[in-house]
This record gives C-alpha cells, sequence and structure tokens, in this order.
C-alpha cells in the first residue's frame, strides 16, 4: 500500500445525498496509467470529485497522495491539490486573463513569490506541453487544442505526482485528442501517475492502461478487448 498513489477501500461515493457508487475498492499505484470508463452519469466525475477533495468521503477508507480522505479537512484541501493535477473536459482557464497570467495566478496562489521564477516554471511547463502560443493572449483566442494544452501545464505547475483528467478530449476533434493523449503519455512515461475518465474506447485501445467501469453503481476492473 505505501507505494499506491490512490487508495480506497469498502467506499461509498455520493453526490447530492445519492449514492452512485458502493463498496468501491480502487488502488493506483506509483506510476500507473489508469482509465475510468463508464457511461454519463455512472459516477466517474463522482468519484474523481471524491479524489480531489471536491466530495467528501463519507463511508470505507481511502487515502491520495498521502492524505486520508475519510478524514479530510477543508484546510488541507488547498496542500493536497498542490500535489494533484487536475485537467477538465471544458479547460477552466480564466477568460479575463491571458496565458501567462492564467498560469502564473495559480502559482501565486499556492504561495510563489519570486516574479523570476513564477515566469520561469511558467516557461518550463508550457515547454513540456510543447506550446509556443503568445503568452499574452487570451484563452478565447486559442483554438481548443491549444486551451486544453494550457489546462495541462497549469496541472504541471508544481510538480504532481499525480493527474487526474476529467473527459480531458471530450470537447476535442479526434485528430487534436490524440495529440492530448500522447502528451498524457509523455508525461507518463516521465513518472507522473495518470487517472482518466473517458468514453472514447478507441483511445483506450491505442493508449493501453488499466481500466475501471463504472457500472449500475459499481466499480470494476475491466480487460480491453482487442
Amino acid at each position: 500500500m505505501q507505494n499506491n498513489v490512490v487508495y480506497l477501500q469498502n467506499a461509498s461515493i455520493t453526490n447530492e445525498n445519492k449514492v452512485v457508487l458502493s463498496n468501491v475498492n480502487f488502488e493506483v499505484a506509483s506510476g500507473d496509467f489508469v482509465f475510468l470508463i463508464g457511461k454519463t452519469g455512472a459516477g466517474k466525475s463522482s468519484l474523481l470529485k471524491v479524489l480531489y477533495g471536491d466530495l467528501s468521503l463519507n463511508n470505507g477508507t481511502g487515502s491520495i497522495v498521502g492524505y486520508a480522505l475519510e478524514k479530510l479537512e477543508e484546510r488541507e484541501i488547498p496542500s493536497l491539490r498542490r500535489k494533484l493535477g487536475v485537467v477538465f473536459q471544458d479547460f477552466k482557464l480564466l477568460p479575463d486573463r491571458t496565458v501567462f497570467e492564467n498560469l502564473a495566478f495559480v502559482l501565486r496562489a499556492t504561495g510563489w513569490k519570486d516574479k523570476v521564477k513564477i515566469k520561469n516554471r511558467v516557461n518550463e511547463v508550457l515547454q513540456m506541453v510543447n506550446v509556443a502560443s503568445d503568452l499574452n493572449k487570451f484563452p478565447f483566442e486559442l483554438s481548443g487544442g491549444e486551451q486544453q494544452r494550457i489546462a495541462i501545464a497549469r496541472s504541471l505547475l508544481n510538480h504532481p505526482e499525480l493527474i487526474i483528467a476529467d473527459e480531458p478530449t471530450g470537447n476535442l476533434d479526434p485528430e487534436t485528442s490524440q495529440e492530448i493523449m500522447l502528451l498524457f503519455k509523455e508525461l507518463h512515461k516521465g513518472g507522473i501517475s495518470i487517472i482518466m475518465a473517458t468514453h472514447d474506447y478507441n483511445m483506450i485501445l491505442k493508449f493501453p492502461g488499466k481500466i475501471f467501469q463504472c457500472s449500475e453503481g459499481r466499480l470494476q476492473e475491466v480487460i480491453a478487448k482487442k
């Protein structure tokens, strides 16, 4: 268990007082690439929200990057999220801030003060995701693929052990989706563990990893059919 970045045992995942997944036993070892699959409403996003502290774990036990989920307090959530990267389907970039400001804002919010170090780290993560775009552009001036790359760059700012990605290619065309998946694979090769919710089964076949399916209130590991 000491090498697990995520561990859930006999957990119930509850959203708006409704149990969406019960008796969840789920482990993600350091270095794993894990896909979460299942229909819309099957509980994928709710499970991810429990992991990054957006929903409470009310039943069972769990841990993520060293934090006990069943004991997680509101004041601990910011420090938990500094050890995680979270990437969303709809990018969640701040529309009124430039590319640079979107990233610098996160660093300042997590305790970075030195302007030179902030600028250097922003440039480093943009290089990691192959973005050469003008740092003074606003999100609406970028393509969907560029916006998602910026969102992934944002998730890398504080050197996370784990990236949680909720349908990261859901709003992208097939070609751009492939590029984003290749980027995630490169980050994974670099040592970052990844949990990705997706409904794109073709993507799973092209980019193998462990697969867990949310279905009928349960979470089960499945073997991909070629």
